[in-house]
């Protein structure tokens, strides 16, 4: 069995604070979860055909501290794996991560936060895990502010962390619940120079009718051009709900942003490719059981083939048990090989609780067919199925799940997994 530097990181982090940390130091609360996942399917390795890959996960969750009220919390989270079959098959990938990692205080006056550690920031443009400092307040009843500064983690394995940089904030003004403007900025430093440079405005109303508005617009100051629109309209009309939608795609200026558009994406950066989609989400309630949706969307390609993709939905849901159905087809205008018509199954039923060995069962399918076969195949099946038991007050959960699949790419893929999720609340 080997486990790599990034696991025992992980878990040597944990085992400090829960040591060096006492609870009684963060308050009374406690949260703590444990999710333990073991793995088994076939893979082709560098050394080996069919070789059997074992892996491990473990995910911890540790929150402690006011929680529920201001004051000051811990919160960590963090996952770990171990090959234990060593098959080799996970040599070119990392054995575990910090997800986040910080401490955070919070006071009623002006709703203040500071936070300080690895955690994510959502501030406007800004979707980023950031190794740093935030710190948030209201300025008087009509405006809002957050900062944020620190190492960027997503690029802590790129030639080290020298001259990285991450920093940015968001200015919001609201008027109570009724609306609310925020205008953000974010600037990315890898190896000192400029990987990205975002300005964004995002708007959200409540609007007559129960009717509600939310959307963003990201330009990008480094090419000089808007890199996403995304806006939406939420209509309700009695036991139905619609959802009218916009979104607007650049390319070059979405992926092409200094340093990172010699990432992955440094072919789509390098095009003129836009894309426009319109889309209309209908959600109609049809009574306290059944649920009927559907969906439509249109894709609008600048230099591609427009596509269009239209599915509808039924789900049925009682006290302890959920089943429905999807059916979709997608068109592609001139490109047989992406017209496809796509099935899905899905249930769950926790009704046996207490009358049989076993609590829950789940169940999902997937099946697709293509117009043009993809590799001599026209189909591909996906087939999961579930079962488990809680224990200690469920408090712990146990698990056995398997996946079967097959499509263009695999004959058969088959694997099996057992879950133990272990949950601790203290107030």
């Amino acid at each position: 069995m080997r486990m790599g530097t990034r696991c025992r990181e992980v878990l040597l982090a944990l085992m400090l604070l829960l040591g060096v940390l006492p609870t009684s130091s963060f308050g009374a609360q406690v949260h703590f979860q444990s999710d333990t996942l073991l793995q088994v399917f076939q893979r082709d390795t560098a050394t080996e055909q069919d070789a059997t890959v074992l892996p491990g996960y473990e995910y911890l969750q540790l929150d402690a501290g006011a929680l529920d009220d201001y004051g000051l919390a811990f919160h960590f989270y963090g996952w770990g794996r171990a090959d234990l079959a060593d098959s080799h098959y996970f040599d070119d990938s990392t054995d575990g991560k910090l997800l986040y990692g910080y401490l955070e205080y919070r006071r009623p006056v002006n709703r203040f936060s500071v936070r300080l550690g690895r955690q994510y920031i959502f501030e406007g443009v800004a979707n980023e895990a950031v190794d740093g400092l935030r710190v948030s307040s209201d300025l008087g009843d009509y405006f809002s502010l957050s900062l944020y500064g620190g190492l960027p983690v997503a690029l802590d394995a790129t030639q080290g962390r020298s001259g990285d940089s991450i920093y940015g904030g968001r200015l919001s003004h609201h008027y109570g619940t009724r609306y609310e403007v925020g205008l953000s900025y974010k600037a990315i430093a890898n190896d000192s120079d400029t990987a990205e440079k975002m300005i964004g405005v995002d708007v959200s109303a409540f609007l007559p009718a129960n009717m509600s508005f939310y959307g963003y617009s990201a330009y990008n100051s480094e090419t000089n051009g808007w890199a996403e629109h995304n806006y939406g309209l939420r209509i309700p009309l009695g036991s139905v709900t619609l959802k009218p939608y916009f979104q607007h795609f650049a390319y070059q200026d979405f992926f092409g942003t200094g340093a990172n558009a010699i990432g992955p994406f440094r072919v789509l950066a390098n095009t003129d490719e836009t894309l426009t989609a319109y889309g209309l989400d209908a959600l109609w309630q049809v009574d306290s059981a059944w649920t009927l949706g559907g969906k439509a969307k249109l894709y609008d390609y600048k230099q591609k083939d427009t596509a269009e993709t239209f599915s509808v939905q039924l789900t049925w849901q009682g006290d302890k048990t959920q089943f429905g159905g999807e059916i979709g087809r997608t068109f592609a205008d001139n490109t047989a090989g992406n017209d496809y018509t796509l099935g899905r199954l899905f249930g769950y039923c926790a009704a046996m609780a207490g009358r049989s060995w076993v609590d829950f069962v789940d169940a999902d399918a997937l099946l697709a067919y293509y117009d043009e076969s993809i590799y001599g195949k026209d189909s591909s099946l996906f087939v999961s199925l579930g079962t488990g038991k809680h224990f200690l007050d469920k408090a712990l959960t146990v698990k056995i799940s398997g996946d079967y699949s097959r499509d263009p790419y695999f004959d058969n893929d088959l694997r099996g997994m057992l879950t133990l999720a272990y949950v601790y609340d203290h107030k």
